[in-house]
């Protein structure tokens, strides 16, 4: 199980460094028009500190508070939100490795993380649309977006 969570986990990792590869500043500081939405980069606030957060109360046994290792003016800057998506899932894939098979609390931390991951994967994808934002190669391929059916 922890093999397949990493790897998982891993390939998310993947898809939010592409996405920040594909925004500018102005863009991670956009809303969606005419709808009540957060903005691009504080949905990447979010996902990082749900990476800090979940393993913390999965070590402490319960939860501990919501904390991001990125602040609200970095929500606009690539290098930093990149910098934190690596050393966030270097931090997430240790937690992973060395979690007891026996541990269910710590694996449904974990499969919550992972579950978070890919919620706002779709809001991600809403903001795509919805901003005109060329949508990066690997977000096709794992979502098939743009494909006629």
């Amino acid at each position: 199980m922890n093999e397949l969570l990493r790897r998982r986990l891993s390939r998310s990792n993947t898809l939010y460094l592409d996405f920040v590869d594909a925004v500018s500043a102005d863009q991670l500081g956009s809303h969606l028009a005419d709808l009540p939405s957060d903005t691009v980069g504080h949905q990447l606030w979010c996902v990082l500190g749900a990476r800090e957060s979940y393993p913390r109360a999965a070590r402490a046994g319960q939860w501990q508070g919501f904390t991001s290792p990125v602040t609200a003016h970095q929500t606009t800057d690539a290098a930093a939100l990149r910098a934190a998506f690596a050393q966030t899932s270097s931090d997430v894939d240790d937690w992973i490795a060395g979690l007891d098979a026996g541990d269910e609390a710590s694996f449904t931390y974990a499969l919550a993380l992972l579950e978070h991951e890919t919620q706002h994967h779709g809001q991600l994808i809403r903001y795509l649309y919805g901003l005109g934002i060329d949508r990066p190669e690997s977000w096709q391929r794992q979502y098939a977006l743009d494909e006629e059916f």
